[in-house]
């Protein structure tokens, strides 16, 4: 077999070692050049050749001149090639890396107004680690050295490697021209500054509506004739329409109010009057409840009162259309934060946020309009938190839609969103978690020095934002939050200073 291998009729022994050794090289160095890609992710630091200590960047440009010349060349090249990569020698071996672990650390050293430690949830995901997703740190043909540039369709466009905004537009539906401009006509990638505030929140180059006016003429003819004579200078452009693109005609949004969907403008609205609007009503409120009166009513009778439903329904709903259900305005989180000045805090200080409350809206768990429990919370709170986290939660699905809904249809999920939810799997008695048989309700709460309330999901957990698994009172381990009821615990779960943890190390390796 090995004779057939080889190819030849040497004997067996030393000389037929060598040759499967040459043969093994030769492989190898084939699949070496073959492959570039899986060798640079396999050497990855590993310099061709050996460098001496001491080489400088006109040793490196030898080989890479390329780097330093193009249309668009990065301002560091000209500071030589040590300002952002060490040579190490080991043995026989080169190895060339950045400075720094990460590459955003090492861009922030030069560009420090890209980096956003206030408000690190703003900033663009791929620029809070790696730049070089986007940016070529040499040179390159496009502006501000992107890898490709931010307009065209999806194989050239550098955004569309990510974002899919215009790329699957239905046959009825529509898309906005100003994708065929470029992203960067509308958006400021690095862009960051006040918080809950669109033009931070989406880096545009402007706030809208002044970035729409930039191309849309509010007194042309046939916007006017859209509007059905309706004075929209300074309204909130996105909150009827998506600025990209829509399953419906005109870029509508995707839930819209039934009489702006049925263009029964005239339910609501007479003819405008020195160029303000004029409802059919008195105010706001008397003229949702024509239509609404059973929301009304639910208000009023309401056990426990929300003093925010009372007014204006418009000041948290948008009577046209929204991009979030119950057209909920500007957005379900801010719409609650503006009155809950705590939640907010949250929201700016916390390490771990609570999705339902930051992403889909405080709504998923609270009952907006007044309830018949305290928090107005939907159910009693363990039926709160496993509508979304029981492995057996009654959730259905949205007729033509992605959305899903809980609670009875009453609130409405986007499917992508409970797919990501950490799910529990109780026994029938409803125990389990976090270990087998623990009780997660039903029992008096150890950790109540008075025994008055009975163990919920919030003994253990906060419920809107906190440390590690939102655990409660900000306790970053499992051992000390449960050292709070298991008093044999707490010498286990008391923290271990780093003396005491290396003088225990040290005398075990003596021993």
């Amino acid at each position: 077999m090995m004779r057939r291998v080889l190819g030849g009729d040497t004997p067996a022994g030393h000389d037929c070692e060598h040759k499967v050794e040459f043969v093994t090289k030769m492989f190898l160095l084939m699949a070496l050049l073959l492959q570039p890609f899986a060798v640079s992710s396999t050497f990855a630091g590993i310099h061709p050749v050996q460098l001496q200590n001491g080489t400088d960047s006109a040793k490196c440009l030898e080989c890479h001149d390329d780097k330093a010349h193009g249309k668009n060349v990065h301002a560091a090249v000209s500071m030589g090639c040590l300002t952002c990569h060490l040579i190490r020698n080991t043995g026989q071996t080169t190895r060339v890396n950045l400075r720094t672990a990460r590459s955003a650390t090492l861009c922030f050293e030069c560009h420090a107004d890209k980096q956003v430690a206030a408000n690190p949830r703003q900033i663009h995901v791929p620029a809070a680690q790696d730049c070089l997703k986007c940016h070529d740190a040499h040179t390159s043909a496009n502006d501000s050295l992107l890898l490709k540039p931010a307009s065209g369709g999806k194989p050239e466009n550098l955004c569309l490697d990510c974002h899919s905004q215009g790329l699957n537009v239905p046959d009825k539906g529509s898309r906005h021209a100003a994708l065929d401009m470029g992203c960067n006509t509308c958006h400021v990638t690095h862009k960051v500054g006040g918080f809950e505030q669109q033009e931070f929140d989406f880096h545009l180059t402007k706030a809208v509506p002044e970035l729409c006016l930039g191309c849309h003429n509010t007194k042309d003819a046939k916007l006017v004739e859209a509007h059905r004579g309706q004075p929209v200078a300074g309204a909130v452009c996105t909150s009827c329409h998506d600025p990209h693109d829509s399953k419906s005609p005109k870029l509508q949004q995707k839930y819209l109010h039934s009489p702006f969907g049925d263009k029964s403008c005239d339910v609501c609205h007479q003819a405008a009057a020195n160029g303000k609007v004029v409802l059919t009503q008195s105010e706001g409120r008397a003229l949702c409840v024509t239509c609404h009166d059973q929301q009304a009513k639910d208000i009023d009778a309401a056990k426990v009162a929300h003093p925010g439903a009372q007014g204006d329904c418009t000041q948290c709903h948008n009577p046209h259309a929204g991009k979030y259900p119950k057209f909920v305005q500007p957005n379900p989180v801010a719409a609650c934060e503006s009155c809950h000045p705590d939640v907010a805090d949250i929201h700016k200080t916390k390490k771990v946020l609570h999705p339902p409350v930051f992403e889909q809206g405080c709504s998923v768990c609270h009952e907006p309009h007044g309830g018949a429990r305290d928090h107005l919370l939907r159910a009693d709170t363990n039926h709160v938190c496993l509508a979304c986290h029981d492995a057996n939660a009654k959730i259905a699905k949205v007729a033509d839609s992605s959305d899903v809904t809980i609670f009875n249809g009453t609130v409405t999920l986007p499917e992508s969103y409970l797919s990501q939810v950490f799910l529990l799997r109780l026994d029938d008695k409803g125990l389990g978690h976090p270990q087998i048989g623990h009780p997660v309700g039903g029992v008096l709460d150890p950790s109540d020095p008075q025994k008055l309330k009975k163990m919920t999901c919030v003994s253990c957990h906060t419920p809107h934002g906190g440390g590690n698994a939102l655990l409660a009172t900000g306790e970053e381990t499992s051992g000390n939050l449960c050292a709070r009821c298991h008093a044999d615990l707490r010498a286990v779960a008391r923290p271990v200073s780093p003396t005491n943890a290396r003088d225990k190390r040290k005398k075990k390796g003596q021993e």
